[in-house]
């Protein structure tokens, strides 16, 4: 009996902790302040279904938490790619073009 109020107790403080990331993730000044809200997030929801899992003796909530990792890994992945490329994009509109208008015939040298 006793194990389902800390369970309960843990939920809350983890849901509390999950609310606080959702919210760096909003504001984060950051790209990487928020990539890192979301992957904390998705870890965060991990450990919830995981208690859940124990609270209610289901062993199937453990697949499906495992499954959701694998899901909430390749988003993490994705979105570093995206905001890899939105990065490289910025920096060469800011910088100048080498080629002087010059056109080459359609040769490129290599830089993207």
């Amino acid at each position: 009996m006793i194990y389902h109020y800390i369970y309960i107790g843990t939920l809350i403080i983890l849901a509390a902790m999950l609310f606080a990331c959702l919210i760096r993730a909003v504001r984060g000044p950051r790209i990487a302040d928020r990539l890192v809200a979301v992957n904390m997030m998705g870890t965060m929801v991990m450990v919830i279904i995981s208690v859940l899992a124990l609270m209610l003796n289901e062993g199937y909530l453990v697949d499906v938490c495992l499954i959701y990792a694998m899901i909430s890994f390749l988003a993490v992945v994705i979105l570093s790619k995206v905001y890899i490329g939105v990065y490289e994009e910025r920096l060469h509109k800011t910088q100048k073009p080498e080629d002087n208008g010059s056109d080459e015939g359609g040769v490129s040298n290599g830089n993207f």
